[in-house]
C-alpha cells in the first residue's frame, strides 16, 4: 500500500507565495516521476510541473518562471514552490507519483494524493 500525503496549501494574496510538499510512503522500491497537477472549478485537471528521479523537470507554460518543482529522493518527497501567485492559480493541487513496487518483475503504478486547496485572493 502506497500513500501520497500533501501539505502546504492555503490562502495567499496575489503576488504572494506558498510551498507545497508531498510525501510518498509505503512499500516502495523507488519513485520515478513525481509531479503536481491542479484542477480549478469547472475545469479539467492539468499538469503544473513534474520532475524525474534524475532531476529533469517540465512545467506548464502558465507557471514557468514563477513555480519551481524539486524533490528529495531519500525522503520520497516532492515540493512545489509557488511565487508571484495570481487568482488564476486558485485550484485544488494534486500530487502524483509513478512508483516502482517490485524489483523483478518490475511493477510500477501511478498514485495520487488527496489534493490540497490553494486559494489566491486579488
Amino acid at each position: 500500500q502506497v500513500q501520497l500525503v500533501e501539505s502546504g496549501g492555503g490562502l495567499a494574496q496575489a503576488g504572494g507565495s506558498l510551498r507545497l510538499s508531498c510525501v510518498a510512503s509505503g512499500s516502495i522500491i523507488s519513485v520515478n516521476d513525481m509531479g503536481w497537477y491542479r484542477q480549478a472549478p469547472g475545469k479539467q485537471r492539468e499538469l503544473v510541473a513534474d520532475i524525474h528521479r534524475d532531476g529533469g523537470t517540465n512545467y506548464a507554460d502558465s507557471v514557468k518562471g514563477r513555480f519551481t518543482i524539486s524533490r528529495d529522493n531519500a525522503k520520497n518527497t516532492v515540493y512545489l514552490q509557488m511565487n508571484t501567485l495570481t487568482p488564476e492559480d486558485t485550484a485544488v493541487y494534486y500530487c502524483h507519483a509513478d512508483v516502482q513496487l517490485t524489483r523483478l518483475p518490475v511493477l510500477t503504478r501511478n498514485y495520487w494524493g488527496q489534493g490540497t486547496q490553494v486559494t489566491v485572493s486579488s
